[in-house]
């Protein structure tokens, strides 16, 4: 859910056995490994999802009974800490699986960007703004859910965007001055600070539940997606495994080479405006998009955490070493360059200071290497579905 349209990656569709020669040579054993392991680096990724956004809610309720500089700074902190788990788990989506599925896929209530401020609370242009200032908008988890972009993509009333703005509000106008910098007040002496207690508490646990849903289909002995994910074919017919491997392959050079290098990434280098920031009230974006690349990667290598087996690249490698090896090189120098912008950002440079440079800025030209390297792995996974 953005305020520009997704650009998927038109990935081949790998063959569901209609064709003899394919499914003769796909290496349906090998895929079986990476499919059993990709399962176990899902539940893994989301379980440490689910501990960081719960540890979220314990700062956040903390700030809420009693707001200080100190309970918020902790909050914050909690904030950040929780988008280190979720960066990667955006690598499991583009698929139609728990998270994104047209049915009830909750993606665009827990990461929808970028969202309109005063759509929410009060900005500087509009002291009165948004659902906290409205005495007559209710504040409640169906309330918030029903109106999530109802009315518009930048219409953003729930997720990981609205805990931060709640946080941290606006970004300064002016790259380079830092994050936002909201007054603990805003909770104890500003207008209407009981409503924005309530609406930071309910976006949270709103968030918690959604994340509790998609992580609860991919837990192991349970009658759910992950139980029917590479066993059990969509389409009828179907290879189930193929299916599976296709998937994989679609969601990562879908990220790769559309939504990062293109909507998070080339838009905003383009525009040159941090109102196309990922994070732009923390200032956090460089790491998530780190987030992101470590994602594809753990994808393509089979790994997270102590997660260590099979993976994508061992299902290519059996057709294609040549082109395996080299998907492999390309997806390690975009996550270098991807950590170059991450490292940039911890030494005080972050991402609005970055795209608002002058083209010839060596940080930028960092940024654009990031993007150039993406947009490869992307035509390195359309080979490789072929």
């Amino acid at each position: 859910m953005r305020r520009f349209a997704p650009l998927l990656l038109a990935l081949p569709l790998l063959a569901c056995g209609d064709d003899d020669e394919s499914s003769s040579s796909f290496p349906t054993a090998v895929a079986d490994q990476a499919i059993s392991n990709y399962k176990v680096l899902v539940n893994s990724n989301y379980a440490d999802v689910l501990t960081t956004a719960t540890a979220l809610k314990a700062a956040v309720a903390a700030f809420v009974a009693s707001p200080t500089p100190v309970t918020q700074k902790a909050a914050q902190d909690a904030w950040i800490a929780a988008r280190v788990p979720y960066g990667p788990s955006e690598a499991f989506r583009f698929y139609d699986g728990p998270i994104d599925n047209p049915d009830d896929g909750p993606e665009g209530l827990i990461n929808s960007w970028p969202l309109d401020e005063n759509f929410i609370d009060s900005t500087r242009d509009d002291p009165a703004a948004g659902i906290v200032n409205d005495p007559s908008a209710e504040i409640s988890p169906a309330s918030l859910t029903a109106i999530n972009a109802a009315r518009g993509e930048a219409e953003i009333s729930t997720g990981y965007h609205a805990i931060e703005f709640l946080l941290w509000g606006q970004d300064d106008a002016t790259p380079g001055l830092g994050a936002g910098k909201r007054a603990s007040t805003d909770y104890t002496t500003a207008a209407n600070f009981e409503r924005r207690k309530q609406y930071l508490t309910v976006v949270t646990d709103l968030l918690l539940t959604n994340l509790q849903q998609v992580a609860d289909q991919w837990k192991p002995g349970a009658a759910n997606y992950a139980a029917q994910f590479g066993v059990t074919a969509v389409e009828s017919g179907a290879n189930p495994q193929q299916e599976a491997i296709s998937d994989l392959l679609k969601s990562i050079g879908s990220m790769a080479k559309a939504e990062l290098s293109g909507e998070r990434m080339t838009v905003a280098y383009s525009h040159k405006d941090q109102e196309d920031e990922h994070s732009c009230f923390s200032d956090n974006t460089s790491v998530d998009l780190l987030g992101n690349g470590l994602g594809i990667q753990n994808v393509w290598l089979g790994r997270y955490g102590t997660v260590d087996g099979v993976g994508v690249q061992d299902v290519v490698n059996a057709a294609d070493p040549v082109l395996a090896a080299k998907t492999t090189t390309d997806l390690e120098a975009a996550v270098g360059k991807l950590q170059e912008l991450a490292n940039l950002q911890k030494a005080g440079t972050p991402f609005d200071v970055i795209i608002s440079a002058a083209d010839a800025d060596p940080n930028r030209k960092i940024m654009l290497d990031a993007i150039t390297a993406l947009k490869t792995v992307g035509g390195d996974v359309e080979q490789a579905a072929g």
